[in-house]
């Protein structure tokens, strides 16, 4: 009988230690992005490169969440980018470079979050973009001018992400300078609005940011800040439908005010001194058709307009580009594809924005034209 008693003890122990074990779980992630890519025209060559994470940057990551009870739940999220070619890890060397934060889940209340994390332009926003739907870099906007390729994430960042209403959901975030004395200096804040309803998505959103890679404590660092200047803003909105389960078409617009600016992150000649604001538009119509399940065609066509007001006067700049890419999945995680891209640049204003310049190439080009194509493998895990 003390037999008995002493085994039903200890099954029910092991019964209250797994039900305790099961209000918390911890999930082990990742994605490998890898292929070859050939430039036409890199500042005058031909590039060949192996390149890693041009697609989907090549990540590993640790998500997980604890039930405190009353439908809340405490979560954090642990994520960062490497390089497949050399090992190194990305966004400047940071062990968890792309996300980085800890808060609290409330199927009533929302969702609250602390660390490094993306903005509600990219949560939101983004997705109904050639570049942060499937893309990548061949699909980015010119210089990435409004973080639509994710170039950047926000540091000492709270965010906010409400709870779903009648297909409404919105999100607002503040970055902090973290510096004494300088609380305006390299802040974000942001907002967006996102609807969905069956078959049709859209979202509008807005960033501010003063003084953008001024120091490397503040919302977004110098190492990764696409414009150094005294302040940037964007303005989006997007549009999606799905007209069956083949064919997705979306449609969207931004407008980036950039001011006083200093560098360029993917000039060769940094701007020269003088200049006022460079005031960018985008817009971008891009679709995914998938022939069958495991095989589909993406294709998108964006356009962009800059205009450059200096002490000395003013003028623009224009980029025309496509981009394609054929996905084959050869199992739920791993898949094949093959992507291209052409941009034409007419631009006659002196600086680095008469040419043509594709995010992902292996250099500027020399002239007015240039095209990417690139052959891949992509893994999950």
């Amino acid at each position: 009988m003390r037999r008995t008693i002493l085994a039903l003890a200890a099954i029910g122990a092991m019964g209250f230690s797994l039900s305790s074990y099961a209000q918390s779980t911890v999930t082990l992630y990742g994605v490998i992005d890898e292929g070859f890519n050939f430039t036409t025209n890199a500042g005058g060559h031909r590039g060949y490169q192996m390149v890693s994470g041009d697609t989907a940057g090549s990540r590993w990551g640790m998500k997980g969440s604890e039930d405190l009870g009353a439908g809340l739940k405490a979560i954090f999220q642990l994520e960062s980018g490497f390089n497949t070619n050399t090992g190194t890890m990305g966004q400047g060397s940071r062990l968890f470079g792309r996300q980085a934060y800890v808060g609290f889940s409330s199927d009533q209340y929302g969702t609250l979050t602390f660390g490094r994390q993306y903005d509600p332009t990219i949560d939101m926003w983004s997705g109904f973009t050639s570049p942060g739907n499937w893309a990548g870099d061949l699909g980015a906007h010119p210089y990435d001018n409004d973080n639509s390729d994710w170039d950047f994430r926000i540091q000492n960042g709270a965010k906010y992400v409400s709870p779903t209403i009648a297909g409404f959901t919105g999100e607002a975030l503040y970055g902090f300078s973290n510096e004494a004395g300088g609380f305006a200096q390299n802040r974000v804040y942001s907002a967006a609005l996102q609807y969905q309803m069956g078959a049709l998505s859209a979202a509008v959103a807005y960033l501010k940011a003063s003084a953008p890679g001024l120091n490397s404590s503040g919302a977004i660092t110098a190492s990764e800040a696409v414009f150094v200047a005294s302040s940037q803003q964007n303005i989006d909105a997007g549009v999606s439908y799905k007209f069956n389960e083949r064919f997705t078409a979306s449609v969207a617009y931004s407008h980036v005010d950039v001011y006083d600016p200093t560098s360029n992150g993917y000039f060769v000649n940094q701007p020269a001194a003088g200049q006022n604001s460079w005031k960018f538009d985008n817009v971008d119509v891009n679709g995914q058709y998938f022939f069958q399940p495991d095989l589909w065609l993406g294709a998108g066509y964006i356009y962009t307009h800059v205009h450059i007001s200096t002490t000395a006067g003013s003028a623009s700049a224009n980029w025309h580009q496509l981009a394609l890419m054929l996905d084959y999945d050869l199992s739920k995680r791993t898949s094949v594809y093959v992507q291209g891209a052409y941009q034409h640049a007419t631009g006659s204003t002196g600086t680095d924005f008469d040419v043509a310049n594709i995010v992902g190439s292996a250099a500027p080009s020399s002239g007015r034209n240039q095209m990417v194509y690139r052959v891949a493998m992509l893994h999950h895990f």
